[in-house]
């Protein structure tokens, strides 16, 4: 099994920033594709960002590329997104997700096994 576990979601006003964290836990996650997803209310859970525990590729979709980061500490099986120019629409609950397949399909809510509760991010005009 596999916990995860989100913070630092908070209020921000709009071109402010905030950085979120995924705290790992339990099976070695070495192997696993890791991913930040959101959703707003009343819409569909969405692709953020993603990267694996080894290598430098990271995946980002293109309405925060330029804007997030995603990046690790493997020392502490921990995931961050750093965000930047925070955007009203950025407005959603933000989820870290683990994708322990031999196919990882990056942008895919079905293809990640394990779910953090999620954390609140307010943007305010």
């Amino acid at each position: 099994q596999v916990q995860l576990k989100e913070s630092g979601g908070g209020l921000v006003q709009a071109g402010g920033s905030l950085t979120l964290s995924c705290a790992a836990s339990g099976r070695s996650l070495i192997s696993y594709g890791m991913g930040w997803f959101r959703q707003a209310p009343g819409k569909e859970r969405e692709f953020v960002a993603a990267m694996r525990w080894t290598g430098s590729r990271t995946f980002y979709a293109d309405s925060v590329q330029g804007r997030f980061t995603i990046s690790r500490d493997n020392g502490k099986n921990t995931i961050y997104l750093q965000m930047t120019s925070l955007k009203p629409e950025d407005t959603a609950v933000y989820y870290c997700a683990a994708d322990g397949g031999v196919t990882w399909n990056v942008e895919d809510v079905p293809s990640y096994d394990y779910w953090g509760q999620g954390t609140q991010v307010t943007v305010s005009s």
